[in-house]
């Protein structure tokens, strides 16, 4: 592996996706959960430069003390930081503020993999980043959808944007799968976080699993049959949550003049009823399963079937708490609060979708939200 390559590689296409942008567009944020673009460029490269240079590159001057408060995200292990409500308070530093900083730390980088020999240590440090740094590409996707799409305007973020080629099924048949002992978690060569592991092993009673996601036109027909307003279908919590929100549809549905439209990276257009709904909350998709007769499938059934049917086109809700694999340990140190700190309350997501970058996922990649979010790319896949 080039590792400076890599680096670079990983770097260009978070610009790529930013190129779009026009500068008022970096800083909003319209909600908790939404980060202003501008502070994923920030705290992206605060990485590089907290977790390599500071303590491996000998001579390396920090850019500005006052950036490990701006941009560190949750690690208490590096100090204090602004609060995540507060990041679209920051109008300062400047966007151009923080690409120069962006520019900076990349020209140390590049110095210091071109002219120091990696240990093991520094380079599984480095291999985490760009993961890391992969994981930042698939919010700022998703941020920016919600940030444009919560504009009164619909504006487009790109005319030239092309969704990735959904992955079709090569049949409709249910997958059956037998009762049996499974093997579960990440194993071989390559790149893993910590919460895929450890490799083990898992009971399943018998069970099937559709080979398709749940389409538009389908869950219109949730809608049409009253779904939004039958307690009979929905956990208590998600009740709460419907009559909390008024929830009627899917984020980013828009009802006008009696048609369904939706909210794309290409502006407002009709609903495309032969895509896979997107964006609901776990909450919807245990309700639409219910009132289907069905139900979602756990993530260990989901993964020991994924060989057996196309994921990739939307993040999978899964029945699963988001909790440790046996023998789950935490690394030291700052890195051990990646994934580990998070397993409470929160719902697990299989799969990838169109805002995941190209071969970050895999059938073992446990990716985690709250069950009432649904600003990312999410599905549903039945089971029964």
């Amino acid at each position: 592996m080039d590792l400076a390559d890599c680096y670079f590689k990983v770097r260009r296409r978070t610009e790529e996706i930013c190129a779009p942008l026009q500068t008022e567009d970096y800083v909003v944020q319209p909600t908790v959960d939404v980060s202003p673009p501008k502070w994923h460029i920030g705290h992206t490269t605060w990485f590089f430069e907290t977790f390599i240079l500071k303590p491996y590159f000998m001579g390396y001057q920090e850019f500005d003390p006052n950036y490990n408060y701006v941009f560190n995200s949750y690690y208490e292990t590096v100090g204090t930081r602004v609060i995540r409500t507060d990041r679209g308070n920051l109008s300062r530093p400047t966007v151009l503020d923080i690409q120069r900083y962006r520019k900076y730390v990349d020209d140390a980088m590049e110095n210091f993999l071109l002219c120091n020999p990696i240990g093991d240590d520094v380079r599984e440090l480095l291999v985490l980043g760009f993961n890391h740094e992969e994981q930042h590409q698939e919010l700022l996707m998703t941020d920016i959808k919600y940030i444009l799409g919560n504009n009164p305007l619909f504006p487009v973020y790109s005319p030239t944007y092309v969704k990735p080629k959904a992955i079709a099924s090569d049949s409709n048949e249910w997958v059956e799968m037998g009762e049996g002992v499974y093997e579960i978690g990440f194993t071989g060569e390559g790149f893993s976080f910590d919460n895929e592991l450890n490799r083990h092993k898992v009971y399943l009673n018998e069970y099937s699993i559709s080979p398709t996601l749940v389409t538009n036109a389908e869950y219109l027909e949730f809608i049409n049959a009253g779904g939004y307003h039958d307690f009979r279908h929905w956990h208590a919590a998600g009740w709460d949550w419907v009559n909390t929100n008024k929830a009627e549809a899917p984020m980013y549905w828009h009802n006008i003049d009696g048609q369904w439209h939706q909210y794309t990276y290409h502006g407002l257009e009709l609903l495309h009823l032969h895509d896979e709904v997107c964006h609901i909350s776990y909450y919807e998709a245990y309700a639409y399963a219910s009132w289907k007769g069905m139900r979602l499938s756990t993530e260990f059934e989901w993964e020991a079937a994924a060989t057996r049917f196309s994921w990739g086109n939307r993040w999978e809700w899964t029945e699963s708490a988001y909790l440790p694999y046996p023998g789950f340990a935490k690394a030291p140190g700052a890195i051990g609060e990646y994934n580990g700190k998070f397993m409470v309350g929160q719902k697990v997501l299989r799969g990838a979708s169109e805002a995941t970058p190209p071969d970050h996922s895999r059938i073992t990649y446990r990716n985690f939200f709250q069950p009432e979010l649904r600003w990312q790319f999410t599905g549903i896949r039945l089971a029964k």
